[in-house]
């Protein structure tokens, strides 16, 4: 049998035409479509001959589809990560830059993707331990000041070597694909994907010599809170620890650790023109 995980973002109102679409075609190209507790819950559906309500979360399944924006998207290449299982992704959020097909075009590219046209990217993410345990970012990982409290003091290190310290809220650490994000609100620099290693920029530093840094994708990079306080540490956009006052957090990046499925043709400079263009005008 052919099965398919979905994943939807959290404003069921406004896929549901796209789901009635998703479902049908689903139907007609003989795969069934995997919805988990939550998903069922969410999006109120009824039981049908293309749909399995309730489902466990497999992770052998065909494919994953997403219709939603970036935060989805991560969510499903986090629940895939190290797995050979693609996720495509349908935009259903702001930006939506991991994904590959735009709303208009569902019926089409949900079509090419159950017949196996599409291409794959291979995505690295950064590897951290918390006290929580192992932990990967498939975008980002940011370390910042809790609110309301002073400025945060960081010193870094590279390969074994100290190269730098910094008052500032916090510091953002992130693959190419996340180079986009929070790194390029920071001044960051964009990295194509498909470039191996990733990037180090601060959050409102104190100095005007805090630059954000190109790391080699086998340095290590070791972060140490020198302030007084605890500070946060969110994955791809998430609450997912802190480190302690005088503690430190190592950062890996670890190649082909998620699967992102994209349609032929697609170029990474050319989605960088559409979605930050359309986001200018």
């Amino acid at each position: 049998m052919r099965e398919i995980t979905v994943l939807t973002h959290r404003r069921p109102e406004e896929i549901r035409g796209a789901l009635d679409d998703l479902i049908g075609v689903a139907a007609e190209e003989g795969a069934t479509l995997r919805f988990d507790p939550d998903e069922t819950a969410k999006l109120g559906l009824e039981p049908g001959p293309s749909v399995l309500l309730d489902a466990e979360v497999k992770r052998d399944v065909e494919l994953c589809v997403v219709l939603g924006g970036d935060g989805t998207i991560l969510r499903a290449l986090q629940l895939y990560a190290d797995t050979d299982v693609p996720v495509f992704a349908i935009n259903f959020g702001e930006i939506g830059f991991l994904a590959t097909v735009e709303p208009q075009d569902l019926d089409a590219g949900v079509r090419r993707a159950l017949n196996g046209d599409f291409e794959l990217l291979h995505l690295p993410a950064i590897a951290i331990e918390l006290a929580s345990g192992p932990v990967l970012a498939i975008n980002d990982v940011a370390v910042h000041r809790k609110v309301g409290e002073r400025v945060a003091e960081l010193s870094y290190s590279l390969d074994g070597e100290e190269a730098g310290s910094v008052r500032c809220d916090g510091l953002v650490v992130a693959t190419p694909a996340g180079s986009t994000g929070y790194n390029l609100a920071n001044g960051g620099p964009v990295m194509a994907w498909g470039v191996e290693g990733f990037v180090v920029s601060f959050i409102a530093p104190h100095s005007i010599s805090a630059r954000a840094l190109v790391v080699a994708p086998r340095d290590l990079l070791c972060i140490t809170n020198r302030s007084r306080e605890p500070l946060d540490v969110a994955v791809d956009g998430r609450p997912a620890g802190e480190i302690p006052a005088g503690e430190m957090l190592e950062a890996r990046f670890v190649k082909d650790q998620a699967t992102l499925a994209q349609l032929p043709g697609t170029s990474f400079y050319r989605r960088l023109r559409e979605k930050f263009g359309r986001l200018a005008s």
